[in-house]
């Protein structure tokens, strides 16, 4: 397993940027605008520690963000998101967003923080139970 990111949500997206980079130090490594969704991801590191990233995420459509939801995620990369999701339901972790996509799962920790889990090295072929299982909760 290898972290990715954590993900936080913004209001002001420049004003985000001006204290991140400019103020803090971060770098900004990657854009992406996701016109569909209407939202712009940006993924900043550290100049010595680039793979640990903070990835923004700026919704164009004003949002409140209540009860600790600017606060996105911890995100990591394993080795087989089948295996993983399977060994966490088995100990009793609800599959929050289940890998139907053979990319992406969510479950949540005991404190109800969210953790996105990405396969490695791109998508594996659906299988079941996962590829019908339906969403249970938030993620």
């Amino acid at each position: 397993m290898r972290y990715l990111h954590t993900m936080v949500r913004v209001k002001d997206l420049d004003a985000s940027l001006d204290f991140y980079c400019n103020k803090l130090g971060l770098e900004e490594l990657k854009r992406v605008d996701v016109e569909a969704g209407r939202f712009t991801l940006v993924f900043l590191g550290a100049p010595d520690n680039p793979d640990a990233q903070v990835e923004l995420t700026w919704n164009w459509d004003p949002e409140a963000y209540t009860g600790g939801r600017n606060f996105g995620h911890l995100a990591y990369e394993v080795e087989n998101i089948f295996e993983i999701c399977q060994r966490l339901m088995d100990g009793g972790i609800t599959i929050n967003r289940p890998p139907r996509d053979g990319h992406m799962a969510f479950v949540r920790s005991p404190d109800g923080i969210s953790i996105e889990l990405l396969q490695k090295g791109g998508r594996l072929p659906a299988e079941e139970p996962w590829a019908s299982m339906e969403n249970t909760g938030e993620w």
